[in-house]
């Protein structure tokens, strides 16, 4: 029997990860990483609920982490003489009992004239979904203009730019392809301050599902949280929405002149793509629930050996948070948040216990963050609220974004080119046989989605980690199955296969590194031509 070639390439990337697995599985973890795995699973297991941050779950296992830490010997490094930084947040929450969106046209196609209009209702959480609003209760029935990629506005008739004015703002959520690297790098602001200046009440951007890490469906939750004391809210900022590829055929199903198939197969490639009013509008009726929450971050200390270089901090920094209960993902609702980023909290307490009794030079902050997949939350807080002086903290080595699921050969570096870590991390590396790479895809903004990125902020030098493959590799189909399955999503849980070997040679890799910049005479310093350095600041 013949095969087509996409039914052939399924069943070999089929083949292909039952292989990976049943290896994965018939491999067994050393003490210590099985130690580590047992950590893992006491944060993750269902018993912990999926660590929302905000939630009774979360509370119990920030408590674990510290008695972790106390038993461990480190030194509370929080608010009055504890191990907990509590960071003020308030919280807004769609209610979808009392939201709605649906797609109106005027009449059906087909119908007489005069007909009542067309409605057909999206389902929320699954097909599109709503960022909660400042406003508590928002009503808005509105045209619809497509934009393209977000900036070619139609030629309005007028030439007045009141014509979008309380319109709903349509685009592909891609990057036009003849672009510059520049124009690039700042085309999505370009976007957002062109949408806002043309008046549009309300954005939806359709999902590119060619994007080199597409969004997932459906979402966990419709869910915003700041800091405390939130900004003043931006009445003129549009309602955001996002609707997957396969919903997003419905907005157009009024514009036969437009097809959705040809603008869908010209905007995954960044091909030029049309602007025009659409025959549809967008009737969308939202209520929000608010309320004021807290967590604490976890901060304790290892004390410096040396007493010249003990006031000094190496930061070692993980997330503890994930999404807790959400929209249900092949019959299960709780997001555990096993591998993100509950295993590496696990090796942050499995490294404390470990040098315990032999402390490096300088002193090590351990700081456990919570909020991360709010927003950086609670890094931002720590990094305006330091509970040591920032001017002491000499890098921070951030676990995040690690996916110990293939064999680990290479190791991708955020911030590789920024400071001297890089040239520490490539030494550091090279014993265990581990090449260092710098990010190979910068259009994900890696860099800027971790807790990381924080440290960045206040001027310390910082070393964050993915696992690398090349492309076309058994390695990258593991990986991007990873994101398509697994990523956000309830599957992220302790039965997620792990290369134990992998997570183990990790793991010493990241216990050595501490050690060396611990251990180093001098502190890591940013490079002149890193755009973070202290002399590139002071030109901005």
């Amino acid at each position: 029997m013949r095969m087509t070639r996409s039914l052939y390439a399924a069943s070999a990337f089929f083949l292909l990860l039952t292989f990976s697995c049943a290896a994965q599985s018939a491999q067994k973890p050393d003490a210590a990483t099985a130690t580590w795995w047992a950590q893992t699973v006491a944060l993750s297991n269902d018993s912990m609920e999926g660590r929302d941050t905000g939630s009774e779950a979360y509370e119990r296992a920030a408590k674990y982490v510290a008695d972790q830490f106390k038993a461990a010997g480190l030194k509370p490094a929080g608010d009055n003489g504890t191990y907990f930084q509590r960071v003020p947040m308030h919280q807004t929450d769609l209610d979808l009992t009392h939201t709605s969106v649906e797609i109106v046209t005027q009449s059906a196609p087909g119908s007489e004239a005069g007909s009542p209009p067309h409605t057909v209702p999206l389902k929320l959480l699954e097909e599109i979904t709503l960022t909660p609003h400042q406003l508590v209760k928002t009503s808005a029935d509105t045209k619809m203009v497509f934009l393209g990629y977000g900036l070619e506005l139609p030629q309005s008739s007028s030439a007045d730019v009141k014509e979008f004015q309380g319109a709903t703002a349509v685009f592909f959520n891609n990057i036009p392809a003849d672009l510059s690297p520049a124009d690039r790098a700042t085309f999505a602001r370009r976007r957002a301050e062109s949408i806002i200046k043309a008046g549009f009440r309300s954005i939806v951007s359709i999902d590119n599902p060619a994007a080199i890490e597409p969004t997932h469906w459906p979402a966990a939750y419709a869910r915003s949280v700041v800091l405390q004391p939130a900004a003043p809210p931006n009445l003129r900022a549009p309602l955001q929405l996002r609707i997957s590829a396969e919903a997003a055929a419905k907005l157009f199903a009024a514009d036969t002149d437009h097809p959705f198939a040809d603008i869908l197969r010209d905007g995954e490639k960044g091909l030029p793509l049309p602007s025009f009013a659409m025959h549809s509008g967008l009737k969308i009726e939202a209520q929000n629930a608010e309320k004021d929450i807290s967590s604490p971050n976890i901060l304790a200390v290892l004390p410096g050996s040396d007493p010249k270089l003990a006031p000094e901090y190496v930061a070692l920094s993980a997330h503890l948070d994930g999404y807790g209960y959400g929209t249900p993902v092949l019959g299960d609702k709780l997001y555990n948040g096993t591998l993100d980023d509950a295993a590496y909290v696990a090796l942050l307490i499995e490294l404390a216990k470990d040098l315990q009794h032999k402390a490096p030079a300088r002193s090590l902050l351990f700081c456990i963050f919570t909020g991360e997949e709010k927003g950086l939350l609670g890094s931002a807080w720590f990094t305006q609220h330091p509970t040591v002086a920032k001017e002491s903290i000499v890098a921070n080595l951030n676990l995040d974004q690690l996916r110990p699921i293939f064999p680990l050969n290479i190791l991708t570096m955020e911030g590789l080119s920024d400071s001297t870590l890089g040239e520490t991390v490539r030494a550091v590396a090279a014993p265990f046989k581990i090449e260092i790479r710098p990010d190979l895809e910068p259009e994900r903004n890696l860099f800027r989605r971790a807790d990381n990125y924080n440290f960045v902020r206040i001027g310390v030098p910082v070393a964050a980690f993915v696992f690398g493959y090349d492309k076309g590799s058994p390695e990258e189909a593991i990986y991007r199955d990873w994101y398509a399955r697994r990523y956000h999503k309830p599957q992220d849980d302790i039965k997620t296969p792990i290369d134990w070997e992998a997570a183990g040679r990790f793991n010493r890799f990241y216990t050595a590194l501490t050690l060396a910049i611990a251990n180093a005479p001098t502190r890591p310093q940013w490079l002149p031509a890193s755009p973070y350095s202290p002399h590139e600041r002071a030109a901005q």
